[in-house]
């Protein structure tokens, strides 16, 4: 037993260590153990075909330490060229979440592209929420980024 857990504890602690640490950009959104950003969907779909759209593993990149999938290689050249461009705001956190001073997942379905910016939300009930107030949502997140990460 003392074998397997220590086998595990040095598993687990390479992959914490070997995850790239860039001091200047806060941490994207993945979920446990995995370093695919936005759920796997194309960022550049939203701003190309209006529309949240799977990317595939085929065409994918990796930007800062995680992995981003795209639906073609075109989409994915277009990232390559201008990653800010396209990357959702707050790491993919929740943007409603983070305009309350904490962070929550969000769903790449529920989503909005406010002044060329990509926003994602947890769920439609808090999507909703949002939209009251864009504005006010975004000045306070954006005040709130990136410290709410170490609340």
């Amino acid at each position: 037993m003392r074998k397997l857990l220590a086998a595990l504890a040095i598993a687990f602690s390479s992959f914490f260590i070997a995850a790239p640490a860039y001091a200047d950009e806060a941490p994207v959104y993945t979920s446990f153990l995995s370093r695919v950003a936005i759920s796997g969907y194309d960022p550049v779909a939203y701003f190309t075909d209006g529309r949240p759209v799977r990317g595939s593993q085929q065409f994918s990149t990796t930007y800062r330490g995680y992995e981003y999938r795209f639906a073609s290689a075109a989409h994915r050249e277009a990232f390559r060229a201008a990653p800010a461009r396209y990357l959702p705001q707050y790491g993919g956190y929740c943007a409603w979440a983070v305009s309350q001073g904490y962070t929550a997942s969000a769903d790449p379905t529920n989503w909005r592209i406010v002044d060329g910016r990509l926003y994602l939300n947890y769920n439609d009930e808090i999507q909703r929420r949002w939209e009251q107030d864009i504005p006010g949502h975004i000045r306070n997140a954006n005040a709130n980024w990136p410290s709410v990460l170490s609340r």
